[in-house]
C-alpha cells in the first residue's frame, strides 16, 4: 500500500510539474468583418442611392443654417422663422437618415448571421482556436494576439 500511495503521489507530483498548456487564443472583430465584405459595400451603396438626395438635401440645410448663425444678431423675425423651420427640417432628415441606416444596418446583420457562424467555425476549426475574443474585450496580453478578422471577412466574401 506504501509503494501505492507514494508511486500515485510521484505521479501526481510530476503532472503538476508539467508546464499548463496554453489556450488558443484569437481575436475577431466581427463587425469589421462583416462590414468589409463585397456584399456589406454593396449594400451601403445600395443605401446611398436612395437616401442619397436626402444627404444632400441635408448638407444644404446645414450650410443655410451656419450662414444664418454668422449673423444671428441681425436676423429680422421672419428670417429666425425661416431659420427654425429649417432646423426642424434639418433634424427630421438627419433622423430618416439615420433610421434609414440602422435599419440597412440591422437587415444585413440579421441575413449575414448564418454565412459569419459558418466563417467563425472554419476559422477555429482552421487555427485550432480555443478563445475568441472580441479586440474591446483585450484588457492585456503579453503578446500581439493573432487578429483573425481579415480572414473571416474573404470567407464571408465566398459565401455571399
Amino acid at each position: 500500500m506504501r509503494k501505492f500511495t507514494a508511486a500515485l503521489s510521484l505521479l501526481l507530483l510530476a503532472a503538476l510539474a508539467l508546464p499548463a498548456q496554453a489556450a488558443e487564443v484569437a481575436v475577431l472583430d466581427w463587425r469589421r468583418a462583416l462590414m468589409q465584405t463585397d456584399a456589406a459595400q454593396r449594400s451601403m451603396s445600395d443605401l446611398e442611392s436612395r437616401i442619397g438626395s436626402q444627404q444632400r438635401q441635408a448638407q444644404a440645410l446645414d450650410q443655410e443654417l451656419s450662414q444664418l448663425q454668422q449673423r444671428a444678431s441681425s436676423l429680422t423675425d421672419s428670417e429666425r422663422q425661416e431659420a427654425n423651420r429649417k432646423a426642424s427640417e434639418l433634424n427630421r432628415l438627419v433622423g430618416e437618415i439615420m433610421q434609414a441606416q440602422q435599419e440597412a444596418e440591422q437587415r444585413f446583420l440579421s441575413d449575414a448571421e448564418s454565412r459569419l457562424e459558418q466563417a467563425v467555425e472554419q476559422v477555429i476549426a482552421r487555427h485550432g482556436i480555443d478563445v475568441l475574443v472580441e479586440p474591446q474585450g483585450v484588457l492585456h496580453a503579453n503578446q500581439d494576439l493573432p487578429d483573425l478578422t481579415g480572414e473571416v471577412t474573404q470567407i464571408l466574401n465566398s459565401l455571399f
